[in-house]
């Protein structure tokens, strides 16, 4: 069996250079039946290796697949950021923070 995820995102990470360095999926867990994750906690997965659009299957590099559901969205981030994608911050989030002014005191 294998993990199945909504509110889904494939994003592209980029490196310094805007060179594609691979995706990954970047996901909400709705079942997992190896019980890695929790119903409703994010998945932050390794670099996709093939994604079957027909079975909505993605695999990735350490051979875990997921099962998405819904429609999901592509997005892109900076190599520099990819560790705020892995400790839970959406794309979306991570592109705002990017725009907020560092204050020091």
């Amino acid at each position: 069996m294998n993990t199945v995820v909504s509110e889904w995102q494939i994003v592209t990470v980029i490196d310094e250079k805007g060179q594609s360095v691979g995706d990954v999926l970047f996901c909400t867990c709705i079942i997992d039946t190896r019980n890695r994750f929790q119903p409703g906690h994010y998945i932050c997965t390794s670099r996709i290796t093939h994604f079957n659009t027909y079975t909505c299957l993605i695999k990735t590099v350490t051979d875990s697949v997921y099962q998405v559901l819904g429609e999901g969205k592509r997005s892109t981030i900076e190599l520099r950021y990819f560790s705020l994608l892995r400790q839970g911050f959406s794309p979306e989030q991570i592109n705002a923070l990017k725009g907020l002014p560092i204050v020091t005191m």
